[in-house]
Parts: structure tokens; C-alpha cells; sequence
């Protein structure tokens, strides 16, 4: 991977290079045009001590004849954050930028809160001159609060208790290259492992983790392992060697429609991938497994849900025949993951939209990152006489989300005004609603195309099975449930039915193998479908 460039110029105090950063602040990066981080970057490194500034994020690439903005290297430009987030782990960015670029503004600000990068506003001083500077508490900044986006607030966990589960102990995090492992990545090195071994097959993904956690804590032992789990002989070995004391299971294929279309590949990775993962912990005396799973494996209609129901099964099944102690949490959607809709829709407001919302009846559970990897460690650390023995855990979503009042509320934290000129294809009722809105909007309209369900996706997604007896935990947002345990022998002979069907090209006989197990799923061929897009004003 290519380095940041370093540019030409006279070092300032802000830059120390070779130093540890000091963790008692948080590192910064800037972020702005080159006129407007000359000024910032002068200011800051005027600062006793100066603020660690990792570097400099520009709106778009710098012509490298131009002359140098600061001694700090510029990483990169704000389409990049998301990617310099997992790399540098930067836990603020100070943004200077003009009133005169509002849109640019709210697309920063978008991202760092999907991000959860807390933001510092710095006017240009041409801005304050003319009296123009704008509000860090105005426009985007308050209708892009994510909590309020989201309508939830985040739940706090016991760090005593976690800190009391993770200090001093072996940790091995699967998948801790994507979204949600990396994440558990950083939350766990923040409470005293004795080692932490990140898995992943993605060799990039997983040199960028490990370069974030050596950088935050260069005392911690760790090792990235570039590793496929599916492979459950190699994956037993590597146990053997490591012997972690605690297992945290992230790795999964998660794109619903991508697994429509690659049964197989779900069946390997979601299925047999746990399966590799819980045995080898079972057989190297592991304390603590606990697999990431989601809402969608309650009664799924998808491909991707249907297996990590499976993997559920198994999970399950492994628990209380040794001295391991298996769980699974389970959650719905995560903002600013890969693929989820904030990131697209701020991509497509980039590109002058259209912004597109697959059916305006649809509904999510939204979490953030941070918050679902906290309670994932949370959950993972309680003490199982006080949950009862339970297997399962829920995270307290809050309330659904309806996917086109959220694509609204984001449309107009940019300054647009959202419209559709359709009311027909919106629940009864809105109709007149949406008119009054119209007349009442004075913003530039942007365009909201709905695109249709895509295969496996349902309208609504549930947490727990209406059966489920879910009941509290001492831990606020976590609830529990333990059910009838899975038969042993239906367990055998489920994993020998899709042993048989997992390296198949014949996509309905893979399907058709997971319906056998999973209640109620019946899924589909994979095929091609091309559904017609109709657009509207909001």
C-alpha cells in the first residue's frame, strides 16, 4: 500500500515523527482545502503541547507541483475516511472549510459521524472577517446527530465486568479485518489482553487492523494471522499454537443479495467457517466463544440469514458438552459498515443523487459500530450464573426504522429538500402528509428512486422468534433467552446433508439442503432480475 505523501516544507511543532502518539489526547486529522488547513495547521502547531495530527484529508487530489500545505503528509481525501479510519484510528478531525461550500460541509460532517469521529469546526479567517462563519451546532451538524438519525440512544456497558472478562487473558477476534471485527479489535485492546490475535483471510484488511492496533498500543501482543476458518484442520492447528483463552467470531459473509447468488459460498463460510472456529475452541479448553450473528437469521427468507441460522444451531448445540462456554449475540443493521445505506447514500449526495430506497414500506434496526461491538464484548463477559445459562443474547435495538424517513432526514441534513411526485407507490395515509411537506420545503428537491426489494430481502426483520422467552440481563440492552437444546443426532446428520451439497455448482440443491434444517425457508434459484426503478420528488 502506497504511504502518504510526505510533502516539502519546514517541520512545525505539530509534527514529531518516530513518536509514540500520547493516548491521554485524541489524534486528530485535518481536514479541508489547502488554503484552509495552511491556516489550520499553522495554528494548531502554535499550541503548547501541539495536538497529535496524523495528517492532513483533502476534498480532492492535490496536483503534487503545488506547493506544500504543511509538513504533515497528506493522507488521503475525504471519500478515503472510511478506509483511514480502519488504517490510522483517528478519534477526531478538526474541519475547516468555507460557508461558501455547504454541501462539502455536510458531507464531511456525514461521514465522521458514521464514522463516530467527534468534529471541531475551525472558520477560515476570511470567513470571520465577513461575518459568514458558519455554526458548528447549525444545519448538518444537529440533523446528523446519529442518535437522533437513528432515533436511539447508545447503550452504556460495565467496563468493570469486561475489563474483568478480557485483562490478562488470550484473545483471538475472526473476520477482525471487516466493519464489526475491527472495531471489537479496538474495543478489546483497550482493556489489557494479554495477547490479541486478529484472523482474517483479507490480507489488506487485516494489515491495515493490525498497523491501527500496533500504532494505539505498542505495548500489546498481538499477531495477525492471514487465515480462511472454513479450513478446519489448518484452523485447529493454529488454536493448538495459540490457545486463546477467549474467541470472538466475527468472520461471515453478510451481503444478502451477493449470497442469493453464491449459496455455496454462505453454506462454506457462515456454516462450516463457525463450525471450524467452535470445535477447535471446544478442543484447545476455550473459556469464552461468542459468534456474531443478526436478525436476519430469525425466520429467514434469505440465503445469508438462512445459513447463520444454521451456524446458531450449531453454536448451540456445541454448548454445555465441555468446559467451554458458547453464546451467540444477535443485532440487526450497523451504520457505516460496508454496503449499509449511509455510505452509499452519502456516495450517491456526492454524485448528485439520485438517492435510492429499495421500498418505502421497509424497516431496519439501526445500531452504530461502537455501540454493537461494546455490547458484543459485554455480552461475552457475563457471568453465566447470573444469566441462567443462557446461549442467546439479543441486543435492545430500540425501535425500527423506517428506511424511507431516515433517506429523508438525510437528504435534508445535506440542504436538499427530499420530494415524491408519486404518492402512490407510499403507505395509505402518507399521501397528504407528503403534500404538506412539499409546500412547506423551500430546499433545492433531490430525487428518491425506489429500486424494489432485492432477493432475500424482507420488508421487516425481527430480533427473536415470537417463542422466544427473552428476559433481561444485568447488563442494560442485553437481553437472553436459552431454549430446547438442538438434538445431538439431528445435528450430525445436518452437517453430513450439507457436507455433501457445499462444494455443488447446483444452486437449488444447496437451497434446497438448507431448507431441510432451517423452519420455514425455501428460498430460490439464483437469477438474474432486473426491477424497474421509479422516481419521485420528497
Amino acid at each position: 500500500m502506497a504511504q502518504p505523501r510526505r510533502q516539502r516544507g519546514r517541520p512545525t511543532a505539530m509534527h514529531r515523527p518516530h513518536t509514540i502518539p500520547d493516548e491521554s489526547q485524541p489524534s486528530i486529522v485535518l481536514i479541508g482545502t489547502p488554503e484552509t488547513l495552511r491556516a489550520a495547521s499553522g495554528a494548531l502547531g502554535a499550541l503548547t503541547p501541539p495536538p497529535e495530527a496524523l495528517g492532513l484529508v483533502l476534498l480532492q487530489p492535490q496536483d503534487p507541483d503545488e506547493p506544500a500545505i504543511s509538513d504533515l503528509p497528506i493522507l488521503g481525501v475525504v471519500d478515503d475516511l472510511p478506509r483511514l479510519h480502519t488504517r490510522f484510528g483517528f478519534e477526531a478531525a478538526l474541519v475547516s472549510l468555507p460557508a461558501a461550500m455547504p454541501e462539502a460541509i455536510a458531507r464531511v460532517r456525514t461521514a465522521l459521524l458514521a464514522l463516530g469521529v467527534a468534529e471541531r469546526f475551525m472558520a477560515p479567517v476570511t470567513d470571520v472577517l465577513a461575518g459568514i462563519a458558519p455554526s458548528p451546532a447549525a444545519g448538518a451538524a444537529s440533523a446528523l446527530d446519529m442518535p437522533a438519525l437513528i432515533g436511539r440512544s447508545p447503550q452504556p456497558i460495565d467496563e468493570a465486568v469486561v475489563r474483568d472478562a478480557v485483562q490478562g487473558r488470550r484473545v483471538l477476534i475472526t473476520g477482525a479485518g471487516g466493519s464489526i471485527g475491527a472495531e471489537l479489535a479496538r474495543r478489546v485492546a483497550s482493556f489489557d489482553p494479554a495477547a490479541l490475535f486478529l484472523m482474517d483471510r483479507s490480507d489488506n484488511a487485516l494489515f491495515e487492523i493490525d498497523r491501527q492496533i500496533g500504532a494505539r498500543h505498542p505495548g500489546l501482543e498481538r499477531r495477525a494471522i492471514l487465515h480462511d476458518v472454513v479450513d478446519a484442520d489448518p484452523t485447529l492447528r493454529r488454536f493448538v499454537a495459540i490457545r486463546p483463552h477467549m474467541v470472538i467470531h466475527a468472520a461471515a459473509h453478510k451481503h444478502v443479495p451477493m449470497m442469493e447468488d453464491h449459496p455455496a459460498h454462505a453454506v462454506n463460510n457462515n456454516l462450516f467457517g463457525t463450525k471450524s472456529v467452535a470445535d477447535a475452541s471446544v478442543a484447545v479448553g476455550v473459556e469464552r466463544f461468542v459468534m456474531v450473528s443478526t436478525d436476519k437469521a430469525v425466520n429467514p427468507t434469505s440465503v445469508m440469514g438462512a445459513t447463520k441460522a444454521l451456524a446458531e444451531q450449531y453454536v448451540r448445540a456445541l454448548n454445555g458438552r465441555s468446559a467451554t462456554r458458547l453464546c451467540l449475540v444477535r443485532f440487526g443493521n450497523v451504520l457505516a459498515s460496508a454496503c449499509s445505506v449511509i455510505p452509499i447514500w452519502e456516495r450517491q449526495i456526492g454524485e448528485g443523487g439520485p438517492v435510492t430506497v429499495t421500498d418505502p414500506r421497509m424497516t431496519r434496526y439501526f445500531m452504530t459500530i461502537p455501540e454493537a461491538a461494546s455490547l458484543v464484548i459485554q455480552a461475552a463477559s457475563l457471568d453465566p450464573e447470573r444469566i441462567r445459562g443462557a446461549d442467546v443474547f439479543v441486543l435492545d435495538m430500540g425501535e425500527p426504522v423506517n428506511i424511507l424517513d431516515l433517506a429523508r432526514r438525510f437528504i435534508r441534513a445535506h440542504g436538499f429538500d427530499p420530494r415524491i411526485q408519486d404518492p402512490r407507490h407510499l403507505a395509505p395515509g402518507e399521501e397528504d402528509a407528503v403534500v404538506r411537506t412539499q409546500n412547506s420545503d423551500h430546499g433545492t428537491p433531490f430525487d428518491i428512486v425506489f429500486t424494489g426489494a432485492r432477493p432475500g430481502e424482507k420488508l421487516h426483520e425481527e430480533l427473536a422468534h415470537q417463542a422466544d422467552e427473552l428476559r433481561p440481563t444485568p447488563a442494560p440492552g442485553i437481553m437472553a433467552w436459552r431454549g430446547p437444546e438442538p438434538e445431538p443426532g439431528a445435528l450430525t446428520e445436518m452437517i453430513a446433508d450439507l457436507s455433501a451439497v457445499r462444494a455443488t455448482s447446483d444452486d437449488r440443491a444447496v437451497i434446497d439442503a438448507i431448507g431441510r434444517w432451517v423452519p420455514g425457508f425455501s428460498g430460490r434459484p439464483a437469477r438474474k432480475t432486473t426491477t424497474p426503478a421509479f422516481t419521485g420528488a420528497a
